[in-house]
């Protein structure tokens, strides 16, 4: 039976899967970061737990906090973002701007493609250091 908490695929296979089915992997594992962070941190009262999620969650603040996370990169992160970034999206939500959606799918697609490698901490470091001004 395969493990999917601790799946590794290689490059090959992480190459083969679309920027799109990156950034909807990425997008479940930055739910599940921020869900985490928000109860961690004491936020976890009713609805305003579901608020502060959507609030974290939503793409111009994705977009705002992979702006804090661009100078850490690697090169081979800097490639996944860029792939992401340039995914072909045919719709954005009316609360963000095409740039900040752009920004945000960047983002999800390089957490997904993270997981799918298995470089967990490596997540948990960039996650870190995207919330660090938001504590």
């Amino acid at each position: 039976m395969t493990d999917y908490f601790n799946v590794t695929l290689s490059q090959d296979q992480l190459r083969a899967i679309s920027s799109i089915g990156l950034a909807h992997v990425g997008d479940a594992v930055y739910e599940l970061l921020v869900r985490t962070w928000l109860c961690v941190h004491g936020r976890a009262t009713g609805k305003g737990l579901h608020r502060a999620a959507v609030e974290l969650v939503c793409a111009p603040k994705q977009a705002e906090t992979a702006g804090r996370i661009l100078p850490l990169l690697t090169e081979a992160e800097h490639d996944v973002f860029r792939r992401g970034r340039n995914a072909n999206v045919h719709t954005i939500p009316q609360h963000a701007s095409r740039s900040e959606y752009q920004q945000a799918t960047a983002l999800e697609a390089l957490l997904g493609w993270l997981w799918l490698s298995g470089q967990r901490e490596r997540i948990n470091e960039l996650f870190a250091a995207m919330m660090e001004e938001d504590a």
